[in-house]
């Protein structure tokens, strides 16, 4: 465990995929051709968190849709950046942006277009139904799965590896949106 919460102490920005790691990867059409996609509560909740304690998140994704901006919204996600490839491609301005350094970003991916952006940060995350390829190209493998609390591990482990754990338990007996 040790291990694992060094390589989070630096992380001031998180980055995430969408389709596979915040959602399980599912994409539903109703009758109508609206797009509909499930996400997790716990995820968003945790991205809430991080925002308060001054780690920003920014959604990295390849297709754009109304869905996934009002769940950015939700979440206080700080941007979106949509239909991007190569995802790595973003980096330099998402530094600059940002003021960080790539080894203080983490970013969550599932599958092959995530690689890149994986290897260019300091911490690649692939969750646990990633593709055997992300998984083999990543830092850290999640014990969870995408969609089902993959984002909230990784955001607990930045939290308690930024030693920030306390101030969240002050602030769940006293929340204030």
């Amino acid at each position: 465990m040790k291990q694992t919460l060094k390589l989070f102490a630096k992380v001031k920005l998180l980055m995430l995929d969408v389709d596979g790691v915040l959602t399980r990867g599912d994409i539903i059409y109703d009758d109508t051709g609206r797009e509909l996609k499930h996400f997790n509560v716990q995820d968003g909740l945790g991205v809430v968190l991080l925002n308060k304690f001054g780690i920003k998140t920014v959604i990295v994704t390849a297709k754009d849709g109304h869905v996934v901006r009002k769940r950015a919204d939700d979440m206080r996600v700080v941007e979106v950046v949509a239909g991007i490839l190569p995802k790595e491609s973003i980096l330099p301005s998402v530094v600059k942006k940002y003021n960080v350094e790539p080894e203080e970003i983490c970013f969550m991916g599932d599958d092959l277009i995530d690689i890149g952006l994986i290897e260019k940060v300091g911490v690649g995350v692939a969750v646990n139904d990633a593709h055997a390829l992300v998984k083999k190209n990543a830092d850290y493998v999640t014990k969870k799965c995408g969609g089902e609390g993959a984002v909230r591990e990784v955001i607990d482990l930045i939290l308690k590896a930024r030693k920030l754990d306390r101030k969240v338990m002050a602030w769940v007996r006293n929340p204030v949106l």
